[in-house]
């Protein structure tokens, strides 16, 4: 019901978002640019991604930048982040987690970002976290993540569902879309072969798994806790290594923990004789903080995690790359 009574609302947001391909000029700053983004709001693997092009294009000795709008931040830049300088709060959590290993720029208005890094050197190509149904930057790739077990919903345009505009539409933005994560419990997931009927580019499957030493996991009490879109693929993730009790507790995406929930937290912990864990992202916002939220970045472990692909799939993304940067470099 509510679904049909929001659908006029639905139509209304994806015209309006079409007709804004049809009435802007992109703008091209001279750098090339890949856009990592997806067909639906929330979590569906964006940043895993983008961290992982930063680390296979600094691999090969090219040198990236991160241009992305500080979700969550209260800076509208253009401003450079500072990871020893900046908090989440200031900048978001995303581009704290990037500029571990890149640089990253944040600006709400994404051409004046884009303009800001173009005239900074050293810069060979810009990596842009979302933004794909934004006409106002040209972009030479643009690559979707689709969450493999959520997939597209019900198939709807906000509110009435999850989409940012139809899907037809954003298809035909897109030079590529990677299907993220493990499949769902109930069977192979119907995406897959539904997005390589439909969409003519390539369709790769992308795996979001740990890194680093992971035995401390097996046996262990944990007290899981997450902010994310996504926070059941983090508690899956660490059933698989076998704890011997996981307690569960989520919060809403980019959420700032207050005082009460942290002291909460280490409190329930301590209650249940369980190591805290946490992810990445919810580590970025709690680093820096004092009182409670200090204390319980200081006592969580993470799962920090990458992205992974089989052989033949990362092959055909190394070759989209290389297509940009050999494009780029004709001139």
């Amino acid at each position: 019901m509510a679904e049909r009574l929001l659908s006029p609302i639905s139509d209304l947001y994806g015209r309006v978002v079409e007709r804004r391909f049809k009435a802007v000029q992109p703008f091209r700053c001279g750098l090339p640019v890949i856009c990592v983004g997806n067909f639906t709001a929330g979590g569906t693997g964006k940043t895993p991604l983008t961290r992982f092009l930063v680390s296979m294009l600094a691999g090969d000795g090219v040198t990236p930048v991160c241009l992305t709008r500080g979700y969550g931040g209260s800076l509208a830049g253009p401003v450079w982040v500072a990871p020893e300088r900046h908090s989440a709060g200031e900048v978001g959590d995303e581009p704290l987690l990037i500029a571990r290993t890149a640089r990253v720029m944040i600006s709400r208005d994404r051409k004046a970002g884009l303009a800001a890094i173009a005239a900074s050197e050293g810069v060979e190509i810009v990596i842009m976290d979302d933004g794909l149904q934004n006409p106002s930057l040209a972009k030479d790739l643009s690559i979707a993540v689709v969450d493999a077990g959520r997939g597209f919903g019900n198939g709807r345009v906000i509110p009435s569902g999850p989409l940012r505009a139809r899907l037809d539409f954003q298809l035909g933005l897109v030079d590529c879309i990677v299907v993220m994560g493990a499949d769902p419990p109930e069977g192979p997931s119907p995406i897959f072969e539904e997005l390589k009927k439909r969409f003519p580019g390539p369709v790769l499957r992308g795996a979001v798994a740990p890194t680093g030493d992971c035995g401390w996991i097996a046996g262990k009490s944990l007290l899981a806790y997450a902010g994310i879109a996504n926070p059941e693929r983090f508690f899956r993730l660490l059933e698989s290594f076998g704890p011997d009790r996981l307690v569960r507790r989520t919060f809403p995406d980019h959420h700032a923990f207050t005082e009460g929930e942290a002291a909460g937290l280490i409190a329930e912990a301590k209650a249940l004789g369980a190591d805290l864990v946490t992810t990445e992202k919810d580590l970025a916002r709690l680093a820096g903080g004092s009182g409670a939220p200090g204390e319980l970045a200081s006592l969580s472990r993470t799962l920090p995690i990458e992205v992974q692909f089989d052989d033949r799939d990362l092959v055909r993304l190394r070759s989209l790359v290389d297509g940009v940067l050999k494009g780029a470099a004709r001139g």
